[in-house]
């Protein structure tokens, strides 16, 4: 089981509202290489693994990812609230505002909701540890072009933070990769 600190991972204090970011970051939440689905796919995945280290890895890995989670949707609500549903609609989210108000729903940065078919659970260890590192990059890109996005210290610094975790967790894959070939011997490898 876990301990929950009842803090975020990294502090997040946004003084000003910036919608239109929001519409964007909520894609790191909710889209296909978001956190929820990094999660989700770790703490599934982590049941298939043939040693006690590669799925001590994927557990440790998918509950940060759930303190990810937590951080941008933090993000998000900052970048949102007190903004007045007008400017909403004018800054594009307008069907966000009327489905959800000011909360926070997992989608991509086009409002596609999230879907568990965005991430793979195959069984295979190997398999899903590359899928695991492809996760990673993709979430670590991602991250990187919101950067180029944004102009606002107070989103920047949280972001550049999940974007290090993201090159911490890929490391972290590679060594439970290396764990796993080598437990399961070089023989069905290709």
């Amino acid at each position: 089981m876990w301990y929950y600190d009842k803090k975020l991972q990294y502090p997040i204090k946004i003084t000003n509202s910036n919608p239109k970011l929001a519409k964007y970051i909520i894609t790191q939440y909710g889209g296909p290489d978001g956190e929820i689905g990094a999660s989700l796919r770790y703490l599934s995945q982590r049941f298939a693994m043939p040693t006690p280290e590669a799925k001590a890895i994927l557990n440790d890995i998918g509950t940060e990812e759930l303190a990810h989670m937590e951080m941008v949707g933090t993000i998000v609500r900052q970048l949102i609230q007190d903004v007045p549903p007008r400017k909403l609609e004018e800054l594009g989210l307008g069907s966000y505002y009327t489905e959800h108000g000011c909360g926070v729903y997992p989608e991509n940065a086009s409002g596609v909701p999230f879907s568990a078919s965005a991430f793979q659970s195959k069984g295979d260890p190997i398999a899903d540890l590359y899928e695991d590192l492809a996760a990673e990059q993709k979430a670590k890109a991602t991250y990187d072009y919101l950067l180029q996005l944004c102009d606002d210290p107070d989103v920047i610094d949280p972001l550049r933070f999940l974007r290090e975790r993201e090159v911490v967790h890929f490391n972290r894959f590679s060594e439970a990769l290396q764990i796993v070939k080598d437990r399961m011997g070089t023989k069905k490898l290709y």
